[in-house]
């Protein structure tokens, strides 16, 4: 028998559904009456549409609103775009603009970010009187004349597979962020499949501590949930708190969790307790937590921990498997390679010598493509350029960087415009980073390129340490790097910087463009070595000048 084709199946599947559904530090809710919750909103939705796209932009953190608004979309058959409220400005107006959002649904302090700006066509100038604007701290006396209203049927709504659920913005570590489709029955598939991977069942809990208006949160934790019939618990912060996490891990027996980024990185930076296993967390997935990390957290955790590869796109995955070795991604599905981006021919296998160093990266490192990936991807709104560099030939590039060794392990080396030449050598960034992480005290890392003041690059690092670390010594860190037997020949950092919180997107992943852009133009402390013999000492403001001074013209 099929299953669910569609997000408002899977909704309509739980209308009579009395287990617990939804958990909130303040109270919870029956899957029964989110759904009647989702039905009173879907009728508003339902009399407020407007003329063109029904798209309704949800800004918010993780709230109960935020829930009962993704629910009612999908049996109103409107599309919702996850707007960004870590966004300001002119760039959160841009992306509502752009995606053509007709409704607005927000709390009243977001809300304030939009205040007396317009949004031309799309919402007219944002006020609480504007009947467009649903203020979810008046949800009560909005909601009034609705109340009761029953879920409108698969034939009354129209909602089919092929309905467009969601604009999904791409992270946008590396520019404008790009609005991804995703159509209901792409998502209740990915929701299915996710919640076989990891057998959920109606008596799990699903901690959804990453934000809701993006892909991770929905494919890798609402939408299996809904369609395992599983409560979902929402963060007591409304956001992802590194100190909160296991608290609220116990407070709501939540026995699985999804992730995208850092968040592993930042819980591991906590004080550890002696009664940390003592917790319901039995499974734990998500993208792109180092391998260190994922074995730190299984440990002191006590729960199995899958990380893979994956984008908003869906364009391409690697998985690991248990055989994966230390530092890859994984395995992918056929068709999956690593080609050169300029030729489009495929890259040689990764050669490594005894101590891990890969010889070969110039030649081994390209783009990674999946020759399958293009039939699965929906493509951008609004976008054709952004899709025709995405798709071609019928295969996905993905924009990311990799390589792979012979028997077929995936690695990752950064993404598109994360390559380092130094001295005529180019290499990737995520190889040094992975390195550098191993120094005692690091959270987080990040490796960039900052102009050299003859020709090419240098290295610079970002480092953000733990509490507890100690103070960085220059000498110790130039010792430590001297022993790690893997680093190549030039991939040792001419500077490094200690910043008390690197910039991240909302879903943790560093903003490397604005690090760039800083270069050593940073009250942060920053050491550097001119000679790569020598130890690691402070760059004094003069000479941060005079490196800035001898810069080529266009650096």
């Amino acid at each position: 028998m099929p299953g669910p084709s569609s997000i408002a199946e899977l909704v309509l599947a739980r209308a009579d559904d009395e287990r617990p559904g939804l958990l909130t530090a303040q109270r919870s809710w029956r899957h029964c009456e989110v759904v009647a919750e989702a039905a009173a909103r879907a009728a508003w939705l339902a009399e407020h549409r407007g003329d063109g796209p029904f798209h309704v932009a949800v800004l918010s953190d993780n709230s109960a609103e935020f829930v009962f608004w993704l629910q009612a979309a999908a049996l109103a058959g409107a599309t919702v775009v996850g707007a960004n409220p870590t966004h300001r400005g002119d760039e959160l107006v841009r992306d509502l603009v752009h995606t053509q959002c007709q409704l607005l649904v927000a709390g009243a302090s977001h809300l304030a970010l939009l205040e007396g700006r317009g949004l031309g066509s799309a919402l007219g100038v944002v006020q609480r009187s504007n009947p467009r604007v649903f203020v979810d701290d008046e949800a009560g006396e909005a909601l009034a004349p609705y109340a009761g209203a029953v879920p409108p049927s698969l034939a009354a709504s129209g909602v089919t597979p092929a309905t467009l659920g969601y604009l999904l913005f791409t992270s946008g570590t590396s520019g404008a962020p790009k609005a991804c489709r995703c159509s209901q029955g792409r998502l209740a598939t990915i929701g299915g499949i996710v919640a076989s991977m990891f057998a959920l069942a109606d008596d799990d809990v699903s901690y959804l501590a990453m934000p809701l208006f993006h892909s991770n949160a929905l494919m890798a934790g609402w939408a299996p949930s809904l369609s395992a019939g599983a409560a979902v618990a929402l963060p007591t912060a409304g956001r992802f708190s590194a100190s909160t996490f296991l608290p609220d891990v116990r407070r709501f027996g939540a026995t699985y969790f999804n992730y995208v980024g850092k968040p592993l990185a930042y819980i591991l930076a906590t004080p550890p307790h002696d009664d940390d296993r003592d917790n319901p967390l039995r499974r734990a997935f998500g993208n792109e937590g180092s391998s260190a990390d994922v074995e730190r957290f299984a440990a002191r955790f006590g729960c199995e921990v899958t990380d893979g590869y994956g984008s908003s796109e869906g364009g391409a995955n690697v998985s690991r498997t248990p055989d994966t070795p230390p530092g890859a991604m994984g395995r992918a599905p056929e068709g999956t390679c690593v080609l050169d981006p300029d030729t489009g021919t495929e890259c040689p296998p990764a050669i490594f010598d005894g101590a891990g160093r890969l010889l070969n990266a110039s030649e081994a490192i390209g783009e990674l493509v999946s020759k399958a990936g293009g039939a699965g991807f929906e493509g951008y709104w609004r976008n054709e350029e952004a899709e025709r560099v995405r798709v071609r030939n019928g295969w996905y590039w993905t924009g990311d960087l990799a390589y792979r060794d012979e028997a077929g392990f995936f690695y990752f080396a950064g993404r598109d415009h994360d390559w380092i030449r130094v001295d005529g050598e180019n290499f990737a960034t995520a190889p040094v980073e992975r390195i550098v992480s191993r120094y005692p005290g690091t959270v987080v890392t990040a490796a960039y390129a900052v102009p050299d003041t003859i020709v090419g690059d240098q290295v610079m690092v970002a480092i953000e340490q733990g509490a507890e670390a100690a103070p960085f010594d220059g000498e110790d860190f130039a010792r430590f790097l001297a022993a790690q037997g893997d680093l190549g020949t030039k991939w040792a950092p001419r500077y490094v910087r200690l910043c008390p919180e690197l910039p991240k997107t909302a879903t943790s992943k560093i903003l490397k463009r604005e690090l760039r852009a800083e270069r050593w133009n940073t009250p942060d402390p920053l050491w550097w070595r001119p000679d790569p013999d020598a130890a690691y000492r402070l760059l004094t403001g003069a000479e941060r000048s005079s490196l800035e001074a001898a810069l080529a013209p266009g650096n």
